[in-house]
């Protein structure tokens, strides 16, 4: 029976490339999380000793517009194509991407190049027209989480903290929030698939967290990019959170990982909209739930400073977390720019504690 079980989580694997990446950029990452991918590349580099190569002529991958019905997808996958291209005379062949979106949208324009060809002629003649490149298709593409997870014992060895309470020595509760476009669009190509994805809990099982398991655990953030982009269609959007917050609240979660910048964005931003609609809150003591993702989890454990890495342009306060991990900060720097540059105190909310 256990040889049986081991067969069938070995399916829902991927191969992961040791080194060497070219590192694809996302657009809403940069805009609403500035820090996360600067933390990524510095992991990547200083504590894990690899190469990956930043490339400033990239663009966007055009996936709000393309999922948006904004634009074709012989655009996109033209666009696509440029990116590999561009892959190709930096002199790498591994593909890692920041967004989750991208993700899914590289794999569906890979996959419908392979089903059918005649599409990938057309994007390469088309490519040529536009910017005079060739491409040769990635040997390996996979998502930033991928690559935390594949190296999550080596920086579990080198942390300096644990998803443990200090306070009480017990594991801090985690739930992971997987990007539907991670694994739902194409399961093959996320750890673990569409039914158990393990990117993410891997991370918690091996840095000393505990999974909690609560019924809606794989229901959608709500995202939905149609959902948001119209403000008249919003709701939707911040109901589908508010049915994962109140199916978790009962397990008193210390900690929401999510691995796509937009579920990181509206579990963290949505809590505020609800405390100020309803005057409810989730969390203890009425300060919410941090909401991180795995990048900004990994810094926090290998010792970077909080605020250098971002964690003061989350909605949901985060030093509550900090203060049980045992992690010492400046609240001081709390809104510190570049060269001690005071960049602003945000006004408080009028239910969500800060």
């Amino acid at each position: 029976m256990k040889s049986r079980k081991n067969e069938i989580w070995a399916a829902y694997q991927k191969e992961i490339a040791d080194n060497n990446y070219y590192f694809a950029r996302s657009c809403i990452r940069q805009n609403i999380f500035p820090a996360a991918e600067n933390l990524f590349l510095s992991i990547l580099r200083d504590v894990l000793g690899k190469d990956i190569f930043d490339d400033e002529r990239q663009t966007t991958c055009t996936g709000i517009a393309y999922h948006s019905g904004l634009l074709p997808m012989e655009t996109t996958m033209t666009v696509v194509a440029r990116q590999f291209a561009l892959m190709n005379e930096a002199g790498y062949e591994n593909f890692v991407v920041s967004c989750v979106t991208s993700f899914g949208i590289y794999i569906e324009m890979l996959e419908t190049w392979k089903h059918f060809p005649e599409t990938e002629q057309k994007t390469r003649e088309a490519l040529k027209r536009a910017t005079g490149k060739t491409f040769a298709i990635p040997k390996n593409i996979v998502h930033a989480s991928d690559i935390i997870y594949k190296f999550r014992k080596e920086i579990g060895n080198k942390a300096k903290f644990k998803l443990i309470n200090t306070r009480t020595g017990e594991p801090l509760k985690v739930v992971d929030h997987i990007g539907c476009h991670y694994a739902k669009i194409f399961p093959s190509y996320g750890v673990g698939g569409a039914e158990y994805p393990y990117v993410l809990a891997g991370l918690i099982d091996e840095w000393g967290g505990l999974q909690v398991d609560y019924p809606e655990r794989r229901h959608c953030c709500g995202f939905g990019f149609r959902q948001y982009l119209l403000k008249s269609n919003r709701s939707y959007s911040v109901t589908n959170s508010k049915i994962k917050f109140d199916s978790m609240e009962p397990f008193k979660p210390d900690l929401i990982i999510a691995n796509c910048p937009g579920c990181t964005f509206f579990l963290d931003r949505w809590q505020y909209v609800i405390a100020e609609q309803e005057g409810k809150t989730y969390g203890e003591n009425g300060y919410g739930i941090p909401v991180l993702t795995y990048e900004e989890i990994a810094g926090l454990l290998l010792g970077y400073d909080p605020w250098d890495i971002g964690l003061q342009t989350h909605q949901v306060t985060v030093e509550p977390l900090l203060d049980k991990m045992g992690i010492k900060y400046d609240p001081s720097r709390k809104f510190k720019g570049l060269n001690g540059e005071d960049i602003g105190i945000p006004e408080k909310p009028k239910v969500l504690k800060c």
